[in-house]
């Protein structure tokens, strides 16, 4: 599990379970299964209504996926493109098949191996990104399950609270106090449980896929320049130093640092000109 998920877990648990044990006298309140089982279950079957099976069991493995500890190895990646485009360099395509089988990058192995089999620039480009868009489909189709999932759980929180104020009206002309408590909790705490799950475990989920896969496809992305680099015949100083700023500065194309780590003002040049020629 990474840090990010494990620290938003206790500190929900914390902040939760603080509030409950300084402002509720019966800590049972806020368990109630039926209710609990209307969220749950309606949110489910709704998404199974929805989207077909497959899709479904395969986003819960993924989201499952998006708890844990994924690290990329960037620099491995880049090292292994330099070193085969040394011996592409040099022709020297024994040993580039050699170097091929060690390789654990899938997509950084299927880039060699077009390159080697002398595939068109175009077709290598085209091939490369096909398997982006598709990466980038699937995943964005995942996170927007957890998105609906999201929408789901409230509106069936609101459906278990409609169903506990009908059953309450039903009991009022009776003297059972225990009935009448029954239906009331399943009424109120539909509502908590809809709201907690969307928030909390849904919405977060769909987010932390989103941000996943906008870190493989950068990745991807500098493994197909340093692919088309290679097919250009480039050297392999020339493709560690262009991978290697690629890699340093993709995040700085919006807003750019100063040394000291404090934001950089940015500055309107037409604005700044304007109000030159009015002075």
């Amino acid at each position: 599990m990474n840090l990010s998920t494990l620290l938003g877990i206790v500190g929900s648990l914390l902040v939760f379970g603080s509030v409950i044990a300084f402002s509720s006298q019966d800590y049972d309140a806020f368990l109630n299964l039926p209710g609990l089982g209307i969220v749950l279950g309606g949110t489910i079957a709704a998404t199974l209504m929805s989207y077909p099976f497959h899709e479904v069991m395969r986003v819960f493995r993924a989201g499952a996926n998006a708890i844990r500890e994924e690290r990329y190895d960037v620099a491995q990646d880049l090292e292994e493109i330099v070193q085969v485009s040394r011996y592409w360099f040099s022709q020297n395509l024994r040993r580039i098949q050699d170097r091929l089988d060690q390789i654990h990058n899938p997509f950084l192995r299927t880039g060699i191996q077009l390159v080697i089999d002398d595939t068109p620039m175009d077709d290598v480009s085209d091939l490369l990104n096909w398997r982006m868009a598709r990466l980038r489909a699937r995943e964005q189709a995942d996170a927007q399950m957890f998105r609906t999932m999201a929408t789901y759980a409230p509106a069936f929180g609101m459906l278990g609270t409609l169903i506990g104020l009908i059953n309450l009206l039903l009991t009022t002309e009776n003297d059972d106090f225990t009935v009448i408590a029954v239906n009331l909790g399943i009424a109120l705490i539909t509502t908590f449980y809809g709201i907690l799950l969307a928030n909390l475990v849904f919405r977060p989920i769909a987010i932390k896929l989103e941000r996943r896969t906008e870190e493989r496809v950068v990745l991807m992305t500098m493994v197909l320049e340093g692919i088309m680099l290679m097919r250009k015949g480039r050297s392999p100083g020339y493709i560690r130093e262009t991978l290697r700023s690629f890699m340093e500065n993709h995040s700085d194309e919006i807003r750019q640092t100063v040394p000291n780590g404090e934001e950089e003002p940015t500055v309107d040049s037409h604005a700044n000109e304007s109000s030159d020629e009015r002075r």
